[in-house]
């Protein structure tokens, strides 16, 4: 479980330096999942990969324990929204504008990537035919 947390870690460090390094404009851990996910895909393709932490289930047992904890990190950005109640009344109707067009666009947005990808797949499936 130690071993297979540190990997998940240090993809997420090595996507960091990645990113730091090149000066791109991404975060550093969408890298470190792009990396993690390689290394699962080669683990699962070659099996003379499937050592240490990539052994068996072990990232994958990693990854449920964080999820299963995954509203602990959540405690400190409440707490400073507490802290900062006075902000909040100040420009309360701005935040609840800027939280319902956010909303309405990821929405629209998800529902435009479901459309175009059953799109996709439906006409990928009558080639196969």
């Amino acid at each position: 479980m130690i071993a297979s947390l540190s990997l998940i870690l240090l993809c997420q460090l090595a996507g960091e330096i990645f990113v730091r390094g090149l000066t791109l404009p991404m975060p550093g851990p969408v890298i470190g999942l792009m990396l993690l996910l390689v290394l699962l895909l080669a683990r699962d393709r070659f099996p003379v990969l499937a050592r240490g932490p990539l052994q068996g289930d072990g990232v994958e047992n990693a990854s449920r324990g964080l999820l299963a904890n995954l509203s602990l990190l959540f405690v400190p950005a409440g707490v400073g929204v507490v802290q900062k109640l006075d902000l909040v009344a100040e420009h309360g109707i701005a935040f609840l504008g800027v939280l319902a067009i956010s909303v309405l666009v990821t929405l629209l947005v998800t529902v435009v990537t479901f459309v175009a990808a059953s799109r996709l797949m439906a006409r990928g499936g009558n080639s196969h035919e």
